[in-house]
């Protein structure tokens, strides 16, 4: 049990020395994230979608 104990003591250590961002970078990389996914979500529903209508179109023939 003691290990135990060291091991949360250290982990609590460890977080003081982290630098954790501000409200202005964590609202800045909120924002870039977001607008990534919702890039990459668009960009292959569209490529999913040609895809698709490429098939569709193939199988008629």
């Amino acid at each position: 049990m003691g290990n135990i104990g060291d091991f949360f003591k250290n982990v609590v250590s460890e977080m003081r020395k982290v630098s954790w961002p501000r409200r202005k970078e964590l609202t800045r990389y909120t924002i870039v994230v977001l607008s990534t996914v919702i890039f990459m979500a668009l960009f292959f529903a569209l490529i999913d979608t040609g895809i698709s209508e490429l098939f569709r179109w193939f199988l008629a023939l």
